[in-house]
């Protein structure tokens, strides 16, 4: 039987996860098998010592502890499916924990970054597109995925709002500032020359498809550099930019919390270091006895 195919249709239809959790989930599974082929031993024989070896594999090629707690949480996942569907008779990941890595804050972007950065004056379709995309990630703090699935049905211009869909299939309402409104309204005028009557994605390419996430981190990148920007953008980092910026501007942290879609205030904390960043440079700035002698 295909263990994995069985899963993937289980955490797509019962569980309702978003194509790329699955794509991530399906990947880090299959090195697990990959794993087991090679050495021999049936996926219901592996133990708890099999599991610490993989990790202690991974680990040595250099992989982080994120990417392994990544793959753990997958496999913990899998296993618990086939001991409740397939009768498998334990979990060998229960209690298995990735090895520690160095804690890094999300790289942000500064607010003259992050403006230079959309401030795009082109006018064709995909510039117009791209605009679009660019004021609709910083102004409201999207993930990719999200911004990817983003149907035009699910806007509100009037009011300043969209309904986005995001990780364990939650539905939450995020603002949309003005200027981001601006340029979607321009973009939508555009959109019409292009999109299919049956097409409902707000963002598209030049033959009507929904665009793909590989598209926008490229044209991205692409931005920066025409925009004078030398950092290494990419999507999350606008996402982590708004986060940053209204974190400094309002200090209300269970907002930024509602508006990311953290299920955790936790997760919401890490901005509160890049914030003290922040601060901490003010400080060393403004104080008379922080400056150096």
């Amino acid at each position: 039987m295909d263990y994995l195919e069985a899963y993937l249709n289980h955490i797509t239809f019962e569980r309702g996860l978003s194509k790329l959790t699955q794509s991530n989930y399906a990947r880090d599974i299959k090195l697990l098998m990959d794993t087991t082929t090679e050495s021999k031993t049936p996926l219901d024989a592996l133990k708890p010592a099999h599991i610490r070896q993989l990790i202690a594999k991974l680990h040595g090629r250099g992989l982080g502890g994120k990417s392994i707690a990544r793959m753990l949480s997958a496999w913990r996942g899998f296993f618990d499916y086939l001991v409740k569907q397939h009768s498998f008779s334990s979990n060998p990941c229960i209690g298995m924990r990735a090895p520690k890595s160095a804690k890094s804050l999300p790289q942000a972007l500064s607010a003259d970054q992050a403006l230079q950065l959309v401030n795009v004056k082109e006018d064709d379709l995909l510039s117009l597109r791209d605009h679009a995309i660019l004021e609709l990630f910083y102004s409201s703090g999207l993930r990719l995925a999200e911004l990817v699935g983003l149907d035009f049905n699910k806007l509100d211009l009037a009011n300043g709002t969209i309904s986005v869909t995001g990780k364990g299939n939650k539905t939450r309402i995020v603002p949309v500032g003005s200027y981001a409104v601006h340029a979607i309204q321009i973009w939508l005028n555009a959109r019409v020359s292009i999109a299919r009557p049956e097409q409902p994605a707000l963002f598209i390419t030049k033959q009507g498809n929904r665009i793909t996430p590989r598209a926008i981190q490229y044209r991205l990148k692409e931005w920066a550099i025409k925009q004078g920007i030398n950092s290494d953008v990419h999507p999350h980092m606008l996402r982590h930019s708004f986060a940053t910026h209204v974190l400094q501007s309002s200090g209300d942290l269970r907002a930024v919390q509602e508006m990311l879609g953290h299920a955790n205030i936790s997760t919401t904390q890490v901005y509160t270091h890049l914030d003290f960043q922040h601060l901490a440079k003010v400080y060393d700035q403004a104080h008379p006895r922080a400056k150096k002698t």
